[in-house]
């Protein structure tokens, strides 16, 4: 029942193009060639219908109307503008490179599409590469069309599309049975938000439009659910257990009647046409309980910042302290007031009079560096397997450090003390070097590397980095702080630098490597308030994927 990749994506162009406000907008995930050719087609199906552009960085006033500066100091006086919102209405508004639309910008959006008078077609151009490099969730929402484009590739141009054969409108709503197909599809793919079953259903009367039929067909379902349903699928449906077999025989007409409705029920055949449009990558992702992660983009947490970083609205304020002065921001304030402070002096003056209330600052957004800083206990007689998988562990997450801001530091802690061998870096070069000699063997000083970890974190933080902290560790203790030996007074000891880090308020881990999970290493993760991942005999890719679902919320490897 799968069509091809390309097939799909220009229907939904089609469908799109044919009902824009009932079917809210279309999501194109990718960049290249296959997405110049759907936009052209876009073009070509709405000849009749006016697009404009988001651009980068707009500002409140162009986006919701406010004073045209320019304008507004050629005439002499406030000059307002309608807003790129209000222009829109009636038209399609392309919004490029949203995977970096600001939550704010995109907020304005989505109340602008829910509002009486919205009344324009959201086209979301999306070029994020990771599953938290997308769109906002507020606007992706509000789309009802989501085409992936990485598995398209247009060799050969594609027939032209058919002529619509009705208009939208034209076609009746579909039947309460069709609806409750619809809703049961959604909920076995996990589709928790209403809007998807009415896009969908929006979707089935703009294919049977397309197809010149005046009431929705199962054929119209099933691309339905294709193109609406599918890409917003979270799960499996579940199997349901077989009926049990008749204890009596139906009777003529109860058996006639069986006949003519044997075969799948409607909701099966929708369900399967969902299915089938999912690739199966991300099936086997879905069957194996993964799900996405949040969106927050790389490196850390999220800081605000006057210098450098992803530009925000300007705010009133003095241009001192290293802020800088929001030119057009100023002049915008300052206008509307013009009249009254000419009139307010004695003689006229030429340009615009700037008051202390008139002065803006700019703002911008920046994600501070993600240092994971991992802590290994290299003691023991399982120093060398332990060692091992941090290694190809820390080789594994630095891989990804060019494109994520991310860094990755290690200490080793035995004997009577604990080393960084690694200070954080995000070079994979000096990582294998320091790497190459690390030392195992000797006692268990836990008290000592847990606190050499939280001073490195706590040093990391004071630098405006974000820390995690890893210790792979079974939790056992036979080294006290001060370096004499007992089992005792080092779990006491452990126990209170375990303490330390939750006071630090340190995001952490502890990975439980011994054979079999041990109460140590939960007990400890408890005292500093850290996730438990019980990870016995992992091999350094498990350990790796482990530390990066255990990240908080915001933070990429």
């Amino acid at each position: 029942m799968a069509m091809d990749p390309l097939a799909d994506a220009l229907l939904a162009v089609r469908l799109f193009a044919l009902a824009p406000r009932q079917l809210g907008g279309i999501t194109l995930r990718g960049a290249g060639p296959a997405r110049d050719l759907l936009l052209d087609a876009m073009g070509k199906a709405m000849p009749d219908r006016a697009f404009r552009r988001l651009p980068a960085n707009i500002d409140d006033e162009r986006l919701m109307g406010g004073i045209d500066i320019a304008a507004s100091l050629t005439a002499g006086e406030s000059v307002r503008q309608s807003g790129l919102l209000r222009e829109a209405r009636g038209g399609v508004l392309l919004v490029p490179m949203a995977e970096r639309l600001r939550d704010d910008v995109a907020g304005k959006i989505a109340q602008a599409i829910d509002g009486d008078d919205g009344g324009f077609g959201l086209v979301l151009l999306d070029d994020g590469t990771t599953p938290d490099e997308r769109a906002p969730d507020s606007l992706r929402e509000r789309t009802a069309l989501h085409v992936d484009l990485s598995t398209i590739r247009p060799l050969d141009p594609p027939s032209p599309g058919e002529d619509v054969l009705l208009p939208f409108t034209e076609v009746r709503p579909a039947s309460r049975d069709q609806l409750e197909t619809l809703a049961v599809t959604a909920m076995a793919l996990g589709v928790d938000t209403m809007r998807a079953p009415l896009f969908a259903h929006n979707a089935a009367r703009a294919h049977a439009a397309l197809h010149g039929r005046g009431k929705v067909a199962d054929e119209d379902l099933h691309a339905a659910a294709r193109l609406v349903l599918a890409p917003r699928a979270t799960r499996l449906p579940e199997a349901e257990p077989e009926a049990p077999p008749a204890q009596e025989a139906p009777s003529p007409d109860e058996a006639a009647g069986e006949q003519q409705t044997s075969g799948q029920p409607p909701e099966d055949m929708v369900l399967e046409a969902a299915l089938a449009a999912i690739p199966p990558g991300v099936l086997a992702m879905l069957a194996s309980g993964k799900t996405r992660r949040s969106a927050g983009g790389g490196g850390g947490r999220k800081a605000q910042s006057k210098l450098r970083g992803k530009p925000l609205g300007a705010r009133p304020g003095m241009p001192r302290g290293g802020a800088r002065l929001a030119l057009v921001d100023t002049l915008r304030a300052a206008v509307p007031w013009q009249a009254l402070r000419q009139r307010e002096l004695s003689e006229p003056r030429e340009g615009v009079l700037v008051r202390k209330s008139d002065l803006r600052v700019r703002r911008f957004e920046e994600r501070s560096t993600s240092v994971t800083i991992f802590a290994v206990d290299a003691s023991g007689s399982a120093a060398m397997a332990r060692l091992a998988e941090a290694k190809g562990a820390v080789e594994m997450l630095l891989a990804q450090a060019y494109v994520t801001r991310s860094e990755v530091a290690l200490i080793a802690f035995r004997g009577n003390g604990a080393e960084m061998l690694l200070p954080p870096t995000r070079s994979l070069t000096r990582a294998r070097r320091a790497l190459a000699g690390l030392p195992g063997g000797g006692g268990t000083p836990l008290a000592t590397g847990l606190t050499a970890a939280r001073q490195l974190g706590e040093s990391v933080a004071a630098k405006g980095s974000t820390p995690f902290l890893v210790f792979l560790t079974d939790g056992s203790a036979n080294v006290a702080a001060d370096g004499s030996p007992g089992r005792a007074q080092a779990k006491a000891d452990a126990h209170k630098a375990a303490s330390a880090i939750a006071s630090a308020g340190l995001p952490a881990v502890v990975v439980d490597i011994a054979p079999r999970p041990r109460p140590e290493a939960r007990d400890l993760a408890a005292a500093m308030a850290a996730r438990y991942l019980p990870l016995p005999m992992a091999d350094a890719r498990t350990l790796s994927a482990a530390v990066d679902a255990a990240r908080p919320k915001g933070m990429a490897a």
